[in-house]
């Protein structure tokens, strides 16, 4: 992979100052040691993450994080949780990884502010509203890219550290290669997801949970539609879209190497004894560098599916990589293990010096930890020994005693003045009272600035019908009705426009067309996309659709105006905001809104909303064709699974590669509902063709022409009327 010239083109510059500027250190100084983050979906898995060697750990409060059904924090418990890590060394992440409406925003503003008095150490952040408001409030917390941002790739790194983002959370799809180019060249922290469940969608674009029951991934609601049976011809007991474990545990030496900082363990929704388990062993491995069957074993004995994988990361991308979950007949064992390394009492985990002094004068205990903090107690003025003298060796011995604390006391100096005696009680009465407030100062932080969040501008939309922008995917779908149809954009895929230039100048004559690109692009791919775009500019295609932030910054280098996809997840005013900094020309508001809550978004820029079509459900790196025919033929033919109920789910490409885009089985419409749409101060409503051929394509604009009532058995009104969880 070349060096790409985002980061020093004028391009990317320009981007920094609508983003507001990079972070303070624009060169990145990389630490020698990684951090291990943990999962913690409950106080007692906290404490079994922090007990095992979390450097850090990441938990949720309240309704705005990716895991609702996990246990989850209190306001009260959130506090204690900082309290209780801080104290041991560790640091606090709070996720806020999910899509936020209008009328949630100012309960977030609350949470965040709340987080931040209390010494949160970061904000784990999918929304770009979110992002926003939590630099307006806590402008001194840093901020880390969600993997729900679907990043992959430089260019999406750094709008991130544009934006005011300090760490980006990569997907899980990326190889070793991919991810060393990246953290080569970025300037904000790297952190990689190395053990733990993988989704068969990249994370933030799967609407499937959402679109079969209400149960949005990017509102934390997933019901792991992923992990049930299908079949490709008719319903089969197997499970194409379930994947096994992610264990990069062998490659932590060539992680540290790299330049990644945070080594990140999935697992908010298990047990404690199973974070417990996970945690010590990559401690373990982390400290040692090495890998022993045992550890190996505690691994496939905490959680598997049919054992783990590292195929994205070694870029074996196959069959193998599929398993399902298998009860383990010896549970009883390891669980008890695990409880007891986290139930038994304290493991030392802070190293503390102690200075102890007994003199004619008086005597007194001295403790410092790690980062210079200095706490004295003093006791009693010291007798004049009859027998025994206090001795320096005795006196340490007394001092040292730290068990049933999180200290390990790693020195002790030590100055008695001759023939004295003081009791032992004294002693370690001191040495309590100076933990006892080692404690208590390490619990506390300096107080963040606050500031209040500034109001987001109204902006309104347009009045009376909207647009009609047109998205295919094949050649064959521009009929010619439809390039007879006055539209105000068409969107046709960018391998479809370079490879029929006729065809191309045809559309930039009858009037805007703009290029699709691929929601997957990585940094290997980029070169060609580049050249793409040059291409099509040069031949006078002006507008591009892109789905993920990634492409946002190509797309403007190659002088074209910038139109956002619904993989953008656009979900409130903020956001809307946000794609105005970026003087984006329009952006697809999120299929998982209402319509009240369309209406009332802010139009800072142009909206469009999808109104017709298969609504793609999952966008994977995996070939689903391939992986059931063993033969890459997914240019050649279409395929679709099957669920246990009949329902049935189209897979086409995404954009020219072998990467799969599950539709929904029903088409979305609402072209006999137009009026509907036109109270909503839209730009444009979009058809989105998908599997359709020429005669329903055409079929279809007569019906939007001249509408028909829904057919329910064919069609969906989507989630625009119940909404999402």
């Amino acid at each position: 992979t070349r060096k790409e010239s985002s980061a020093a083109s004028d391009v990317y510059k320009r981007q920094i100052l609508l983003c507001g500027g990079l972070p303070r250190n624009r060169i990145l100084e990389r630490e020698l040691m990684l951090e291990l983050l943990a999962p913690a979906g409950s106080m007692e898995a906290l404490r079994a993450a922090v007990q095992n060697g979390a450097d850090a750990v990441y938990l949720g409060c309240g309704a705005f994080n990716a895991r609702q059904s996990a246990k989850n924090f209190t306001p009260q418990t959130l506090v204690e949780a900082i309290k209780y890590c801080h104290v041991r060394g560790v640091q606090v992440h709070l996720t806020l990884n999910t899509l936020v409406s209008d009328r949630e925003m100012t309960e977030a503003a609350e949470l965040i502010r709340y987080a931040a008095q209390n010494n949160i150490d970061a904000f784990i952040v999918q929304d770009l509203g979110v992002v926003q408001l939590c630099r307006q409030i806590a402008p001194g917390v840093p901020i880390h890219g969600s993997t729900q941002m679907t990043v992959h790739s430089l260019p999406g790194v750094l709008l991130c550290a544009a934006m005011g983002i300090k760490r980006v959370v990569l997907s899980r799809e990326l190889s070793r290669e991919e991810i060393r180019y990246i953290c080569a060249n970025s300037p904000i922290e790297i952190e990689v997801f190395v053990h733990g469940a993988l989704c068969m969608c990249y994370s933030g674009q799967c609407y499937m949970s959402a679109m079969i029951g209400g149960r949005s991934g990017n509102r934390g609601r997933c019901a792991q539609p992923c992990r049930q049976s299908y079949g490709y011809t008719h319903w089969q007991e197997k499970y194409p879209l379930s994947l096994k474990d992610n264990c990069l545990i062998p490659y932590l030496r060539e992680l540290q190497e790299m330049g990644v900082v945070s080594l990140k363990l999935e697992g908010r929704m298990k047990r404690a004894e199973y974070v417990a388990t996970v945690t010590a062993v990559y401690r373990k491995a982390l400290d040692e560098m090495t890998v022993t069957k045992p550890m190996m074993d505690a691994l496939y004995a905490a959680f598997n599916r049919q054992g783990f994988t590292d195929g994205y990361y070694t870029s074996r991308v196959d069959t193998k990589m599929f398993g399902v979950r298998q009860e383990n007949d010896d549970d009883g064992k390891w669980l008890q293990a695990a409880r007891q390394s986290y139930e038994a009492g304290e493991t030392p985990l802070v190293d503390i010096r102690f200075q102890a002094m007994v003199t004619v004068d008086g005597s007194c205990v001295i403790a410092t930890d790690p980062e210079g903090r200095t706490c004295r107690s003093d006791g009693p003025v010291p007798e004049r020994a009859q027998n025994i003298s206090l001795t320096g060796a005795m006196l340490a011995q007394r001092v040292s005693k730290t068990g049933g604390t999180p200290y390990r006391c790693v020195e002790v100096r030590t100055r008695v003045d001759p023939g004295l005696i003081i009791s032992a009680s004294a002693i370690n009465a001191m040495r309590r009272d100076v933990l006892n407030q080692l404690t208590a100062i390490r619990a506390r932080r300096e107080e963040q600035v606050l500031r209040k969040p500034k109001p987001v501008p109204e902006y309104k939309g347009p009045s009376g019908l909207p647009g009609l922008t047109i998205q295919v995917t094949s050649r064959e779908q521009l009929t010619p009705m439809l390039l007879d149809l006055e539209t105000t954009l068409l969107y046709v895929p960018i391998h479809i426009l370079l490879a029929d230039g006729e065809l191309c100048a045809r559309l930039v004559q009858r009037g805007r067309v703009a290029a699709v690109l691929p929601r997957i692009v990585h940094d290997g791919e980029l070169p060609r996309i580049k050249k793409s775009l040059e291409v099509l500019r040069a031949a006078g295609v002006r507008d591009a659709l892109v789905g993920n932030l990634g492409l946002i910054a190509p797309v403007r280098e190659a002088g074209m105006r910038v139109h956002g996809d619904f993989g953008l997840n656009i979900f409130n005013s903020a956001s809307m905001n946000v794609m105005r900094s970026l003087e984006m020309a329009s952006a697809t508001v999120s299929f998982e809104m209402t319509l009240p809550q369309i209406r009332d978004m802010s139009k800072a820029v142009n909206a469009e909303l999808i109104a017709y079509g298969r609504l793609p459900l999952m966008v994977t790196e995996h070939c689903l064709i391939h992986n059931k025919t063993n033969e890459c033929t997914c240019h050649l033919k279409a395929t679709r699974l099957i669920d246990k109920t009949g329902a049935e789910f189209p897979v086409i490409r995404d954009g020219d590669s072998c990467r799969s885009v599950l539709l929904n089985g029903k088409k979305l419409s609402w072209l006999d509902r137009q009026d509907d749409l036109a109270k909503l101060g839209l730009w444009a409503t979009r058809l989105y063709f998908t599997t359709e051929n020429s005669k329903e394509v055409d079929r279809v604009l007569n019906d939007y022409m001249n509408p028909e009532p829904l057919d329910p058995g064919a069609c969906t009104r989507g989630l625009y009327l119940r909404g999402v969880e």
